[in-house]
């Protein structure tokens, strides 16, 4: 693949020792991902930081390594040939493993790399420190430098190095911010497409199921006429704080705007979709008789099973969540803009509203 470093000899005599895997894995490629900055173009705020490592430091080789599944990819790359390079080989894999910096002082002399292709092929690495790069608490990747030659960091200089990794974590988090809903601090719909698009191709290679729910809220409307704007917005807060807490990390949650709000539910059958509805219905009923509030916090939805063979993109499956959604709630007499109370389905049981929608979805085919 164009950009990658070529890797021509793998001696089998000679082990690798690829990195260990980090307990929040699944969180941390999900932040990760939710930057949307995966396989993005150059940008000059981050060559800048690369070229100040390089000079400061005097070395040949900097980088700002992003630890994706199976790969490290450069956002920025100074003194390197290469857009990515394997996870199993990379150093960066190893650094993202700890919260300080990361130093290899003689990869030749390391057991952990002296077999290691990049250091006996090229770029020949001997020299390696990596800063974590930590947003929200995930190690999304390093700011390293690398030299061919053996050599060594003194406080002063790993401070430094501290001091531009910091830097880097503040771009990250402004790139984050293009991609999060303020309000909820959810993924907004840019940041949904982008993440559950890569989601949704990774469980269509590994064949793992997967239920997209598409959520509105009832009356939303009224709150804001009758009890204003402000009101409205803890109501949006509390319905996201309550899906968050019926939904695993491994999900991709999003406001997409107003008061529709969606959930990408990674490895569930339709079955188990219905499950996670019953779960947010609890928590909001339990939540409302407590309130003391003259409205309630209600919503309506759609679960559309992901069909290959039907939804190409997201963008796609999302459509069939959404008309499915709009079309149970006009059968309930709850229209978007406008609602007519004296004309409201009942949804008093539990049982019967589920009933409803099964029969609909088969219906809806």
């Amino acid at each position: 693949m164009a950009g990658q470093l070529p890797f021509p000899t793998i001696h089998q005599s000679q082990p690798l020792k690829p990195p260990s895997t980090p307990e929040d894995e699944m969180q941390r490629l999900a932040k990760l991902r939710s930057l949307c900055i995966l396989d993005t173009t150059k940008e000059s705020r981050f060559d800048r930081l690369t070229r100040m490592a390089q000079r400061i430091f005097n070395v040949p080789i900097s980088l700002v390594s992003l630890v994706d599944e199976n790969r490290q990819w450069f956002k920025s790359c100074i003194g390197l040939d290469a857009s990515e390079t394997l996870r199993d080989i990379s150093f960066c894999g190893h650094a993202i493993l700890g919260s300080e910096v990361f130093i290899v002082e003689d990869a030749l002399q390391d057991g952990r790399f002296s077999d290691n292709p990049l250091v006996v092929d090229d770029p020949h690495i001997r020299f390696y420190a990596g800063c974590p790069l930590i947003l929200d608490n995930r190690k999304l990747g390093t700011l390293c430098i690398i030299d061919q030659s053996p050599r060594s960091l003194d406080p002063d200089q790993i401070d430094t190095l501290k001091d531009l990794a910091a830097m880097v974590e503040h771009e990250l988090a402004v790139t984050l911010l293009a991609t999060k809903d303020e309000l909820t601090g959810l993924s907004n719909r840019r940041g949904f497409l982008s993440l559950a698009q890569q989601s949704l191709q990774l469980c269509t290679r590994q064949g793992t199921p997967v239920s997209l729910l598409f959520l509105d809220l009832d009356r939303f409307k009224a709150i804001n006429d009758n009890h204003g704007h402000e009101e409205g917005d803890r109501a949006l807060i509390t319905f996201a704080e309550r899906i968050q807490h019926v939904c695993r990390d491994s999900d991709v949650i999003a406001r997409l705007g107003g008061d529709e709000f969606t959930v990408l539910l990674i490895n569930a059958t339709q079955a188990q979709a219905e499950k996670v509805i019953l779960r947010l219905k609890d928590a909001l009923n339990h939540d409302n008789r407590l309130s003391d509030k003259d409205y309630e916090i209600e919503f309506s939805y759609g679960i559309t099973a992901f069909q290959p063979e039907k939804h190409e993109t997201i963008a796609e499956l999302l459509a069939d969540g959404d008309a499915l959604m709009y079309d149970l709630k006009r059968l309930r007499n709850i229209d978007r803009d406008e609602d007519d109370d004296s004309e409201r389905f009942s949804t008093d049981s539990e049982a019967s509203w589920a009933s409803f929608v099964n029969r609909f979805q088969e219906t809806a085919g």
